[in-house]
């Protein structure tokens, strides 16, 4: 039997399966398709929340966390698997200036650096934006991954970590008896154990719709292009009207993105590949030099206030959820990770977990 089971194989699962295999646990991860090819391939990989003092505080924490440790952790994958997360610290630089106010005090209140530019100051920035407003928000510790690398490193790390790993493989429903989990049945046959957690991203709410639990977890699209320019043409991380840019050290540019509500339809559209080319040239005009190399869709688990669901089940022994993280699944998973581990094993919390609780209200807050 193994002693822990986890239903998702995104960047959440490996880095949850990450710290129980570190802890001594035997683990076995299962995903509908290969690992991390949902949400954690198809994002961006900004090691921070977009516009971070829109969100609650107990979001906050968790990033915070996370980006005081994603460095170490970059380079410790690096090193044992020989996949290169490539991060990276550009920088975001945010054209908001009427949310200036609103960003100096969330500074106040977490300890985040933050520096308000004038026209000049954005220009030295990042000289390839065109029409520069008069003042923007400026993040000089925000890092950035390659989430495409990061999940292939996790994936190697865990293989050799022993952790089992069963992909394209279908969760079918768990197994409860008694009000206790007692394992999964799958399309390639049953497992037991004791302790299970689902990690299912966009899919968690169907794997517990049988439960009756009242967790709101919806997909919610979003659409990226890449543009494939020179080293250099622009390297900051920059955001206005909830579009960002994001340059890659080998001269790739992501361009993103859409936030549609279409259920679990991930195909791509035209009409967003437009538009997104047009906001993206507008902006930096030198990008109309370049042809669009990719154009892709990812489901992320939308949840209320974008806060996620790290807890026990209410009213099932052994179940554990750690999904719904929204837009920021690459930047909270290493605190969520470690947090959901610290619960499961009865150890001294790194947060405190109650506002990340199933049943914890969760409220938007006024940006």
């Amino acid at each position: 039997m193994h002693q822990i089971l986890i239903i998702g194989g995104g960047a959440i699962g490996m880095l949850t399966a990450r710290e129980l295999s570190m802890a001594g646990y035997r683990v076995a991860i299962f995903d509908r398709l290969k690992t991390g090819r949902e949400s954690s391939w198809a994002g961006g990989g900004i090691i921070s929340p977009l516009y971070p003092w829109r969100y609650a505080d107990s979001v906050t924490a968790l990033a915070c966390w996370g980006q005081e440790h994603y460095r170490e952790l970059a380079e410790q994958l690096s090193l044992d698997t020989g996949i290169d997360p490539e991060w990276t610290q550009s920088g975001l630089l945010v054209l908001s200036p009427e949310e200036e106010e609103t960003a100096r005090q969330w500074a106040a209140r977490s300890g985040s650096r933050i520096e308000i530019l004038d026209r000049e100051g954005i220009a030295s920035r990042e000289p390839a934006i065109d029409n520069t407003p008069d003042s923007g928000i400026w993040l000089p510790d925000v890092a950035q991954v390659r989430n495409p690398r990061l999940v292939k490193a996790l994936h190697k790390d865990l293989a050799q970590r022993g952790v089992e790993i069963h992909e394209e493989t279908t969760v079918e429903r768990l197994l409860i008896e008694n009000g206790r989990i007692c394992g999964i049945e799958t399309d390639e046959g049953t497992y037991r154990s004791d302790k299970v957690l689902i990690c299912a991203g966009a899919w968690t709410k169907q794997l517990l719709g049988e439960l009756g639990t009242t967790m709101e977890i919806t997909p919610v699209r979003g659409q990226m292009i890449l543009f494939k320019a020179e080293p250099g043409v622009i390297n900051r991380i920059t955001l206005e009207n909830d579009r960002y840019i994001i340059p890659r050290r080998d001269g790739h540019i992501l361009f993103g993105s859409t936030l549609e509500h279409e259920g679990f339809d991930k195909r791509t559209t035209e009409e967003a590949g437009e538009e997104l080319y047009r906001i993206a040239t507008s902006r930096l005009p030198a990008l109309k030099s370049y042809s669009i190399e990719k154009q892709w869709a990812g489901l992320r688990p939308g949840s209320p206030a974008g806060i996620p669901y790290i807890g026990p089940h209410p009213d099932v022994a052994g179940l554990f959820v750690n999904s719904g993280h929204f837009r920021n699944g690459v930047v909270l998973g290493p605190a969520s990770s470690r947090l959901i581990t610290d619960i499961m094993l009865e150890r001294e919390p790194i947060l405190p977990p109650a506002p990340y609780a199933l049943n914890a209200p969760r409220e938007e807050i006024d940006a």
